[in-house]
């Protein structure tokens, strides 16, 4: 395990923020300028395991791709045998798992139409740059103090079979996570940005009603009310949501696919036509969009 103070890859480890089970995220600083980066370093257990390994290399060549002010920019990556780890851009804020675990529902909701926007028009370029991601959820999308978010996470995002390769594709393990998979993801068919719209769907379903739109006993029983059950609208369980956004929400998790909007444009484009998100907020709906 990394120690703060340590250098690593021409880096100055400064301060830990965050850790997982394969993996640890700490803000560095480059000496030779003294700007402040982001580094993400496998774990000594996982460095030698080749599935973990291309799912860092994965993450980091995806990002090293993109440029949006809504995702996170990853810029080089080290593929050594010890400390394998990218650097990327580093964006003072927690995520918005962390604002559902502190109650923040009063952030949420002052915010609400300015990280739904944002969260959504980076996903349009991800999809638009022919990715997609896969893991949209509230673990993934980081939100300073103004409502400002970046997408993180790219380590099971695919690129969308184009021409020859579609009759190519081979379906495989199923990857993701249980709560906020669509029914086509957990089949492991062709990735498609449709897959995204639901996973953002549940996402803004957990966000505005403090949980997910399905529960099971087990892992096969949750994964199996994404086909079967009929999620209630989030009003039911959060009173001040409004109808017209309940409806919204509930057609972004719509179980047939050809039910949900084809696109994240015509997600946004729907987004901007819902007046109120909350009824006890009046939207800056003018200023916001």
């Amino acid at each position: 395990m990394a120690d703060v103070m340590e250098m690593i890859g021409g880096y100055r480890l400064r301060n830990m923020l965050q850790t997982g089970q394969l993996s640890q995220v700490f803000e560095v600083v480059e000496p030779t300028s003294n700007r402040h980066f982001a580094m993400k370093l496998l774990l000594p257990e996982a460095a030698g395991v080749t599935e973990h390994r291309n799912m860092l290399f994965n993450e980091a060549e995806v990002g090293e791709k993109l440029t949006h002010q809504n995702v996170i920019r990853i810029y080089k990556v080290s593929r050594s045998m010890t400390t394998p780890h990218f650097i990327m851009e580093f964006f003072p804020s927690g995520s918005l798992r962390l604002r559902l675990q502190a109650k923040e529902m009063g952030f949420v909701k002052e915010n609400a139409r300015k990280i739904f926007k944002g969260t959504a028009t980076g996903l349009a370029y991800m999809n638009a740059m022919g990715y997609v991601h896969r893991d949209v959820k509230p673990d993934n999308i980081l939100v300073n103090a103004l409502g400002e978010t970046k997408i993180i996470d790219f380590a099971i995002t695919k690129k969308i079979p184009k021409g020859i390769k579609r009759w190519f594709y081979r379906k495989s393990r199923p990857q993701g996570t249980p709560s906020f998979m669509s029914p086509e993801q957990i089949n492991d068919e062709m990735p498609e940005a449709r897959q995204d719209i639901y996973s953002y769907g549940c996402t803004l379903y957990e966000l505005t009603t403090g949980r997910p739109p399905f529960r099971g006993s087990t892992t096969n029983d949750l994964l199996s009310r994404h086909f079967k059950e009929k999620p209630a609208p989030p009003s039911s369980y959060n009173a001040d949501i409004t109808d017209e956004f309940s409806q919204f929400v509930l057609k972004l998790i719509a179980k047939k696919k050809t039910d949900r909007p084809a696109n994240f444009h015509e997600v946004l484009m729907a987004l901007k036509k819902v007046k109120q998100i909350f009824k006890s907020v009046t939207d800056k709906h003018d200023e916001e969009m």
